[in-house]
């Protein structure tokens, strides 16, 4: 038997996730208002009904004489381990799904290509820019291209809440997405932290396959503080975020002419490629297969962590489209 989640449960997470992201205590009518914003149609009435078993059930607790709620630790746990059946197998899944939502044509630099969203406190963006700056700099990245999400607004299924900005940050997925559209199947078989010599790739130390796994791995890896990206920015050597794929060889020709024209339009993050059958930074590669290390596109916000300034980044997220996307430097002069 499956795991199911019903619609009881749904409203309940919808109803937690609106207080979690106020940091003040809400009623039914303004939650109500909210859950429409977010997609959710709940009536003031129908909210009221749901606080007070979610009351019962210790998940919020009444402020004053009012009707405002807060959610309580328990709440918060609950947010976190909810949705169970949603989680199983994400990885894999996600990676699939936004490589067939990709509708890039690098030769048009127009459609949509996958992304990464890191949420930082508004009062320490500049901070986070500045710390993010050396990384970009020295190309630890998918693309230079990016642009914000201000708080308020939503993208796709995330919403950015008050005194939060989003970061978009384009995922090495479009690799992906891209041959795919090219009819060239790529298969994605782990995330890690790559050891970098003299500014060359050299073995992955840690990595995490994306086959059942609940989390991306990259958000692992940050919140484990397992990178040194500033290091490699300084001294060309350190870890940094890293994923590996193998492409069938004889598709060769037209992969190279794929990555040749996402160059051109400001997407790279191929580190490596290897010749087939060969060994590429110690992993083994099937038989008549090319391996192929591509660079983690949440490797400036890593650099931000390292740095201290906190984000909660929602790796391999959604699609965006590709003409909102700036360069990163422009986002110092505001």
């Amino acid at each position: 038997m499956g795991f199911t989640v019903n619609n009881v449960e749904r409203k309940t997470l919808s109803i937690l996730k609106v207080l979690h992201t106020s940091d003040k205590p809400l009623g039914g009518r303004i939650i109500a208002q909210l859950l429409k914003i977010h997609g959710v149609a709940l009536t003031e009435r129908a909210v009221r009904y749901h606080l007070k078993l979610m009351d019962e059930r210790g998940l919020t607790t009444l402020i004053g004489n009012q009707d405002g709620r807060i959610i309580t630790e328990k709440g918060l746990s609950e947010i976190k381990r909810a949705l169970v059946k949603d989680k199983v197998g994400f990885s894999i899944a996600k990676i699939e799904s936004l490589a067939f939502r990709t509708d890039f044509d690098y030769e048009s630099g127009r459609g949509t290509v996958p992304i990464n969203i890191s949420i930082f406190p508004k009062a320490k963006f500049k901070d986070a820019l500045m710390a993010m700056k050396p990384a970009f700099e020295k190309g630890l990245c998918v693309s230079q291209l990016v642009t914000v999400i201000d708080s308020g607004e939503r993208i796709g299924e995330i919403f950015i809440p008050q005194n939060q900005i989003g970061f978009v940050s384009v995922c090495s997925i479009v690799i992906n997405g891209v041959l795919l559209k090219a009819g060239i199947p790529m298969d994605s078989r782990f995330s890690g932290t790559l050891q970098m010599d003299n500014r060359k790739p050299t073995r992955f130390t840690e990595i995490i396959a994306y086959n059942g796994c609940s989390l991306d791995p990259t958000e692992i890896f940050i919140k484990a503080r397992m990178t040194s990206v500033a290091d490699v920015v300084t001294s060309g050597s350190g870890e940094i975020l890293a994923n590996f794929r193998e492409i069938p060889a004889i598709c060769l020709p037209i992969v190279e002419k794929v990555l040749t024209g996402l160059v051109k339009v400001g997407i790279e993050g191929i580190l490596v490629k290897g010749k087939v059958s060969d060994s590429v930074c110690e992993v083994p590669v099937d038989l008549n297969k090319i391996g192929m290390v591509l660079m983690g596109g949440l490797n400036p916000v890593a650099a931000a962590q390292e740095a201290g300034i906190e984000a909660e980044n929602r790796s391999m997220s959604t699609v965006i489209d590709f003409q909102r996307l700036v360069p990163f430097n422009s986002l110092l002069t505001h």
